[in-house]
């Protein structure tokens, strides 16, 4: 009997021709949370979630899918999906999809805000000609707090531009070639910290993680970038600290999310927002269809699945 799979696109031939043939044994249908579903509700048994919708518009009807086996998100982050996971359903995320991606924006992020560039794109409709002495990452002291796959990717993107120094935090400490401080030892390295790159999950024992404790610690003039989730830093402390001007932040993330116009963190001196759009690059694609032909291939086989997150 074949088994239902639900992809998000459009329609089985534009899916067929991004992820080639479909292994035999499984059945195809589309969904795109526009606010259609398949007659199949109840017979799917494996469901790639589109990408970046929220998980109320792709799981207000799971209570209708009786046979749901998987959700595959196409997302690093799955906090959010948890709450709304049945018991029995595995959740699997996109670790590796958007490594790439993201760490290209984490450093693009430090760079604009180190060399000024957003003062110098709000000089350009005015013809202004304000140049400056700006920051340079040569030299920098860099913290990358969530050492992953991602931290990983950030750490080698970053080998030319001949910083002083790396240092790794995770959960656990790990030895080795690369060695990685727990994250217990991290108010100990953050006052030796020029650039701090946050990329850890949110999850109860992150939310928070930097706090007003935590931006005190830093150097005067430190950058913390934050590619993660909002939660993971206080938006209240973070406000508090760049609005002094002693330290300067580059947010991928905020909290809450989206930020609202009239939020202070728009109009903070020293602090650059882009709207969370870490994964969404060109180099999205090609990597999330190899993760999915992967994990359909998989579980057409019987065989264990990859990125099992809960």
């Amino acid at each position: 009997m074949a088994r239902r799979i639900w992809l998000p696109y459009p329609d089985v031939a534009t899916a067929e021709a991004a992820l080639g043939p479909f292994p035999a044994g499984l059945e195809i249908d589309c969904f795109t949370a526009d606010g259609t579903w398949p007659d199949s509700i109840a017979e799917v048994e494996f469901l790639v979630a589109p990408y970046m919708f929220p998980p109320t518009k792709v799981m207000t009807r799971v209570g209708e899918m009786s046979s749901l086996r998987v959700v595959q998100l196409l997302s690093a982050g799955y906090d959010t999906y948890v709450p709304y996971l049945p018991a029995g359903v595995t959740l699997c995320n996109a670790a590796g999809v958007h490594d790439a991606s993201t760490a290209e924006l984490a450093v693009a992020l430090a760079l604009a805000n180190n060399r000024h560039l957003d003062v110098y794109a709000r000089n350009m409709p005015t013809g202004t000609w304000g140049n400056d002495f700006a920051t340079s990452l040569a030299d920098r002291r860099v913290l990358i707090v969530g050492y992953g796959r991602i931290g990983a990717a950030i750490e080698r993107r970053l080998a030319g531009f001949e910083v002083a120094s790396v240092t790794r935090v995770a959960r656990h400490a790990r030895t080795g070639d690369v060695p990685v401080h727990p994250i217990s030892e991290l108010a100990a390295l953050l006052p030796d910290a020029d650039v701090v790159f946050v990329i850890t999950p949110l999850t109860p024992e992150t939310e928070h993680l930097i706090g007003a404790a935590e931006l005190a610690a830093l150097p005067d003039g430190a950058l913390l970038v934050n590619v993660s989730r909002g939660k993971v830093v206080d938006t209240d402390a973070l406000v508090a600290a760049t609005a002094s001007g002693r330290i300067r932040a580059s947010l991928d993330v905020t909290d809450p999310e989206p930020l609202p116009s009239d939020h202070p963190l728009w109009r903070t001196p020293g602090v650059f927002i882009s709207p969370h759009v870490g994964g969404q690059s060109t180099a999205f694609y090609p990597r999330m269809e190899r993760l999915v032909r992967d994990q359909l291939a998989r579980f057409a086989a019987g065989e264990p699945l990859v990125n099992v997150v809960a």
